[in-house]
């Protein structure tokens, strides 16, 4: 799944720091830019958009006007030099309020979100055998692949850093990009190598050696926090210790 978007901001290089930005996320298409809100009403009357990146103090109209003007609103995250903004900016239901300078990492946890929700919200594909390898067919297999809408999308298996259960959906998250099938646990269990992997929770699968560290029974792999449920807790431990990693 992509998320396709518009920036919206009256200042240029603001605007060259989001294209900068979502350059770097293979889940983020930016459709165009814009450095006005009223050139943005036509594009948007005439194409459809998952979401705004909307600067709000702007000449002309502003972003919480454009907001108004807009009859099918697309999820908005605003971007803005000003503070003052934010409870307004939460009462539109913005998904999140940037304030600039914007870093990179506060960036694409709100893209996160945008993603989330939309996924949350997504009609279900159905698909036969999504799962086309079987890696315990053979173990000089490294890779698996997957049906995610209309294409098959290989996985590494050295690549995956967790696998999230998302309602009907799995959400595979891999060192370079987020991959969404409907899927469920069992048959995604039976493709990845015991030993690598461990169900630590009835939504997570780990990857082990992605594992940064464990405190209080929490799983720290990057920036995400991963609970460990007492259902599993005996077996992720049993693992570790027969692998000799605690």
């Amino acid at each position: 799944m992509k998320i396709d978007c518009i920036a919206i901001d009256d200042e240029p290089l603001a605007l060259d720091i989001i294209r900068d930005y979502s350059q770097k996320i293979p889940y983020l298409n930016l459709l165009k830019t814009f450095d006005n809100a009223l050139e943005s009403l036509d594009f948007l009357k005439h194409n459809k958009v998952d979401l705004l990146l909307l600067d709000i103090q702007m000449d002309d109209l502003t972003g919480i006007q454009l907001l108004n003007i807009i009859k099918q609103k697309p999820l908005v995250i605003f971007t803005t030099a000003y503070d003052k903004f934010a409870v307004q900016g939460f009462e539109l239901e913005a998904l999140d309020y940037l304030l600039k300078p914007i870093s990179f990492e506060r960036f694409i946890k709100a893209i996160d979100k945008a993603f989330d929700r939309l996924a949350s919200h997504a009609e279900p594909v159905v698909v036969e055998n999504p799962i086309i390898k079987n890696a315990n067919a053979s173990t000089s297999d490294d890779f698996f692949f997957v049906k995610t809408e209309f294409h098959l999308e290989k996985v590494r298996f050295s690549d995956i850093l967790f696998i999230e259960g998302m309602g009907d959906y799995l959400l595979i998250q891999t060192t370079t990009v987020r991959i969404m099938t409907l899927q469920n646990f069992k048959k995604i269990e039976d493709a990845i190598p015991t030993g690598q992997f461990c169900r630590v929770h009835k939504s997570y699968i780990v990857a082990l050696d992605k594992i940064n560290k464990i405190e209080r029974n929490r799983i720290y792999i990057g920036q995400k926090i991963i609970p460990i449920s007492d259902t599993y807790k005996k077996s992720f431990y049993d693992l570790l210790e027969g692998k000799k990693l605690i």
